[in-house]
């Protein structure tokens, strides 16, 4: 498993301490020390299910910079999607937080706890529930 986190984030916290808490083997990355690259975030929409914007941040100051919540300058479209990609590529502080990959080649944007519970794995030994 791979979590894309931001330290500062309290969902981010939350991701890492549950995966600690069920014993669970992943590796953190900081995404915005360790970008993804445009491939990176296709593969990983691929996975989601989703579209860039779906996962874009568009109340960050950058955002409001590029004009995101402008529809007719940024269509949420086929033909804009690798527009989209670039902009989170380039600007990975609009990448919503956390992302988990999990090894079976599902991903989800785990923002509720509903969605965190899904990918952290059962706690393992130490006799607890």
């Amino acid at each position: 498993m791979e979590l894309w986190i931001n330290p500062r984030c309290g969902k981010c916290r939350s991701a890492v301490k549950a995966f600690e808490e069920a014993g669970a083997e992943y590796t953190v990355r900081r995404y915005l020390e360790d970008p993804p690259s445009a491939d990176e975030l296709v593969a990983v929409l691929d996975r989601l299910g989703l579209e860039p914007w779906d996962i874009a941040r568009t109340d960050e100051p950058v955002a409001a910079e590029l004009g995101l919540k402008d529809r007719q300058a940024w269509p949420r479209d086929a033909a804009a999607r690798g527009r989209w990609i670039a902009a989170l590529a380039e600007h990975p502080i609009l990448i919503q937080r956390p992302i988990i990959t999990a090894d079976d080649g599902t991903a989800v944007v785990a923002r509720t706890p509903e969605a965190l519970a899904a990918v952290v794995p059962p706690k393992r030994g130490r006799g607890g529930g």
